[in-house]
């Protein structure tokens, strides 16, 4: 919202204003009532402040990334159908409206043009696909035509189109740190400004101590046992399904810590995604099965790397998105594993993505965007943690 939104609006219409509806509930409703011309809010903030939305006299609703709205069964969903009136204007916003199912198009079309579809989803769901067992159905051959007919009107522009665009694109997501995670991140904190009051700070300390901070704020833990605890992950998870489905391309995803890459792959899976992981376990022989199978075959989609395994010496430029799921201290890794994707053979814009939520992150990524070497800036990341 801050980074895209208020930003772009800025450089557009800056003679507008414009506000973010965001925090409590209270705070949302004094932003909404305010007298402002653009308000921006999140999916899930719709539903906290309804009535005053609709009595806001909007007569213009954006939704960008409008998959996350796909669903009729969602209060996302719900809340933003009772916004819409016969004479609201509703821009639904999106580069794949059907990304993973032909189904995925009912709840767009429900919501921007009614009348394209039938009342119910059963209904829908029988002009678009066919039931092959009691649990499983496969897209009808005329399926991309029909989701077609129902998303009209519409209008669809791609970025060399519109934009004269670098063919390296750089993008950052914010992924609020949940109450547990920011609980122990407090923790590590506390336990770093007492280090650092009884005794000098080496860079061997710093490092230690700013991976744990990095390893909570990307899901999972590692204790002096090495056992593991894990933490929920559902922000980051959400902001990268909405990386993924916002491309018709493949996605690399790079992960500092290989137990949060077996966390995600698991999520991954079980969202119905062809994912494949390539770690330090992984053998070098089937590391090159994964690799001419992501290249040259649809499935696998989505490739999650750790960056000291996949670095070097790979060409995987079937995708056209570079996830970092969180930093790492190693600016060569960087620059090296954003080249994956972005070397000979590569036919589209590639962006890279950075997800962060935690203070450290985002220091971290500033430094590796601006080529410092991190190993002798540990120290220094260390100071401005604890200040």
């Amino acid at each position: 919202m801050e980074t895209a939104w208020r930003s772009d609006l800025f450089r557009t219409v800056m003679h507008r204003t414009v506000a973010i509806a965001q925090g409590s509930r209270t705070r949302r409703q004094e932003i909404v009532k305010g007298n402002y011309e653009f308000i921006i809010i999140n999916f899930d903030g719709v539903k906290v402040v309804t009535p005053e939305l609709q009595a806001g006299g909007f007569d213009l609703i954006i939704v960008d990334e409008a998959n996350a709205i796909k669903s009729v069964q969602t209060e996302r969903w719900k809340a933003l159908a009772t916004l819409v009136k016969p004479n609201t204007r509703l821009w639904l916003m999106t580069g794949t409206p059907a990304s993973q199912s032909p189904l995925d198009a009912y709840g767009l079309a429900k919501i921007v043009n009614p009348d394209s579809v039938p009342r119910f989803f059963g209904a829908f769901r029988d002009k678009v696909m066919t039931k092959l067992t009691q649990y499983k159905w496969a897209p009808k051959r005329d399926a991309q035509d029909t989701v077609h007919k129902v998303l009209q009107p519409a209008i669809r522009f791609t970025k060399a189109e519109c934009l004269d665009l670098p063919d390296l694109l750089f993008a950052a997501r914010e992924v609020p740190l949940t109450a547990q995670q920011e609980k122990y991140y407090g923790a590590i904190r506390k336990q770093m400004m007492t280090i650092a009051a009884g005794a000098e700070i080496t860079a061997t300390n710093a490092a230690a101590m700013l991976n744990k901070l990095l390893q909570i704020s990307q899901g999972a833990v590692y204790t002096d046992d090495r056992d593991v605890v894990e933490f929920d992950i559902s922000s980051r998870y959400a902001a990268l399904k909405e990386v993924i489905d916002g491309t018709d391309q493949k996605v690399l995803v790079f992960m500092p810590f290989r137990h949060s890459l077996l966390m995600l792959q698991e999520a991954l899976l079980k969202d119905g995604y062809t994912v494949d992981a390539i770690h330090g376990d992984v053998a070098a022989g089937k590391r090159g099965e994964i690799i001419k199978q992501f290249q040259t075959e649809d499935d696998p989609r989505i490739l999650l790397l750790v960056p000291q395994a996949t670095a070097h010496g790979i060409t995987l430029t079937r995708a056209d998105q570079v996830v970092w799921w969180g930093p790492i201290a190693s600016t060569e890794l960087y620059i090296q594993a954003n080249s994956r994707a972005h070397r000979a053979g590569q036919r589209h814009n590639v962006t890279i993505t950075h997800l962060q939520g935690s203070p450290v992150e985002r220091r971290m990524y500033g430094l590796l965007q601006n080529k410092v070497d991190m190993h002798l800036s540990l120290v220094e990341l260390y100071k401005q943690e604890i200040a």
